[in-house]
């Protein structure tokens, strides 16, 4: 059973009345004990799979698997899920721990037993103590743990959590990240995130499915998915980007802004048009005579870390640079960046098309050796 993903989607196609689909023939697999984050713009579905998860809806088409076994049908109060949900739906006029201890009592355990793992979840969220604490007088943050202690007190193989994170301080928030993420480590069960902030997805994730309109466009560890967007709509949502086409001339040569630039790409067809993707901070700040491309500075922000730059080169295109270097407004700069720092995206390649590439690379690397 180890080695069965404990959860399944097979072809799932989620259909409300005679709208467009909301999820369109969505495969993929969760492996037990790992941190996975639905990441997407409104609508673009991924809530839709947490309640296909939970229960709360049945799939139009397609079979949802759970350690090997359709469960399509199976009622809500049958799996072994649990939810966060964004709003944390405590209830108001119980205290911290029969909010708590509210499933254990539906399924009518005794007493000592629901004490001793009340205390036991409450401890592991950090609010031993707080038993008799009234749910209006607590915190944001302490009643995300006083939700979360309620999900893992029911000791479930799966914890769903639709954006819990939503209605919380950006300091707070932050530390939250941390929190969740460790609890799940100290749980080693897995979870399954659901937000559309990227940020949020790249630091908590162990891997993370990008949807878009129904779709899954790519999945993959944050690295990957940062360092190898497979179109413009994930290299777009994944942090800030670069995008300008360009065309490939051979292997390790391209060409965008008229001049042609050395890459670590291969396996496409000569001259093919592509996409070209750098990201703002792999961009330096040098002079006209020594950067690759000479741009004129159109705006300047300060972030805090670093200053953000717009600039546009002489046929219009517009570059976003991430540096420590100041850039005065109206001035030329050069701008340079190495052959790694040019993702090549090959234009309408499926995410099954793109593995498969990554891997003949890696086989022509090997033979190499």
């Amino acid at each position: 059973m180890e080695n069965v993903p404990i959860i399944q989607f097979k072809h799932v196609t989620k259909l409300y009345d005679n709208d467009p689909p909301v999820l369109k023939d969505v495969s993929f697999e969760i492996e037990r004990g790992k941190f996975y984050t639905l990441l997407g713009p409104s609508g673009c579905g991924k809530t839709t799979i947490l309640r296909l998860i939970a229960g709360f809806t049945e799939a139009s088409e397609g079979e949802i698997l759970f350690n090997g076994n359709k469960i399509n049908h199976v009622p809500a109060n049958k799996r072994q899920v649990n939810t966060v949900f964004q709003d944390y739906a405590l209830f108001p006029h119980l205290n911290v721990f029969e909010n708590v201890a509210f499933g254990l009592r539906i399924k009518k355990m005794k007493a000592p037993a629901i004490e001793s793992k009340v205390k036991e979840a409450l401890n592991f969220v950090n609010l031993q103590g707080y038993e008799n604490r009234e749910i209006r007088e607590m915190s944001g943050g302490q009643r995300q743990r006083v939700a979360i202690a309620r999900a893992i007190v029911n000791e479930p193989e799966v914890i769903l959590l639709d954006e819990p994170l939503s209605a919380l301080d950006l300091k707070l928030r932050t530390e939250m990240q941390y929190e969740l993420r460790e609890l799940q480590r100290r749980l080693g069960i897995t979870f399954i995130f659901v937000t559309h902030d990227q940020e949020e997805a790249l630091a908590m994730s162990d891997e993370i499915f990008v949807l878009n309109k129904g779709k899954i466009q790519q999945s993959g560890t944050p690295i990957d998915i940062y360092d190898e967007p497979i179109n413009q709509f994930v290299a777009d949502f994944i942090g800030e980007s670069n995008i300008v086409k360009g065309k490939m001339i051979e292997d390790y040569l391209v060409e965008f802004v008229g001049r042609q630039f050395e890459c670590v790409d291969q396996g496409l067809d000569k001259n093919e048009p592509v996409e070209i993707v750098i990201r703002p901070e792999d961009l330096e700040i040098t002079s006209t005579e020594h950067g690759k491309l000479k741009v004129k500075v159109d705006s300047l922000l300060f972030r805090g870390v670093h200053y953000e730059i717009s600039c546009y080169d002489q046929d219009g295109n517009e570059w976003l640079v991430h540096s420590t270097k100041k850039a005065a407004v109206g001035t030329e700069i050069g701008l340079h960046f190495d052959p790694e720092a040019i993702h090549v995206m090959r234009l309408g390649e499926t995410e099954e098309e793109f593995d498969r590439r990554l891997e003949a690379y890696a086989d022509v690397d090997n033979d190499g050796e």
